[in-house]
């Protein structure tokens, strides 16, 4: 299984490696990094911190991969990975456009010993500084369906930038 997402994730990757056909107009793809506060389960709070890049495949959709370590609020040594794949859609693709929403979703894997499967989504803007570099906002809520109590959230608020 992670071979199929080391797999996938290379597909998205490497055509963000491309040049785009009108560099003036469109990107092709982008990068970003945050810092994500949010609730666990039960009370309590979490932290992550992680990084990924989306490939845009056609107008605004675009198919992303990243990786971070979600960790309790009081101790960084507690933590699991955490590696999602997802899908994206973008308004206001062009270089010109100063901000950007998009809403986003897919599959995430929590890793540490063992693995639990989770499914995610949420939505943000990206405000371009300039041409290269952005604020990026976003909400995005993890969700464990694996537990048999219906559905453990952890909702977080994220911030960070976005690179192209």
């Amino acid at each position: 299984m992670l071979g199929r997402i080391v797999g996938i994730s290379l597909l998205v990757l490497i055509p963000m490696a491309a040049p785009a056909a009108d560099s003036t107009e469109w990107y092709r793809g982008q990068g970003y990094v945050f810092y994500g506060p949010g609730r666990a389960p039960g009370g309590g709070t979490v932290q992550q911190i992680g990084g990924g890049g989306e490939g845009f495949l056609y107008k605004g959709l675009a198919a992303g991969v990243e990786l971070g370590y979600l960790f309790p609020g009081g101790g960084i040594s507690d933590g699991v990975g955490l590696l999602s794949v997802n899908g994206s859609y973008h308004l206001n693709r062009s270089h010109r456009a100063k901000f950007s929403p998009f809403v986003t979703g897919g599959y995430s894997l929590a890793f540490r010993g063992g693995y639990a499967n989770l499914y995610n989504f949420g939505g943000g803007v990206t405000w371009w500084m300039t041409e290269h570099v952005g604020a990026r906002l976003e909400f995005r809520d993890y969700v464990w369906s694996g537990c048999g109590c219906g559905g453990q959230h952890v909702p977080q608020a994220q911030i960070g930038f976005s690179f192209r």
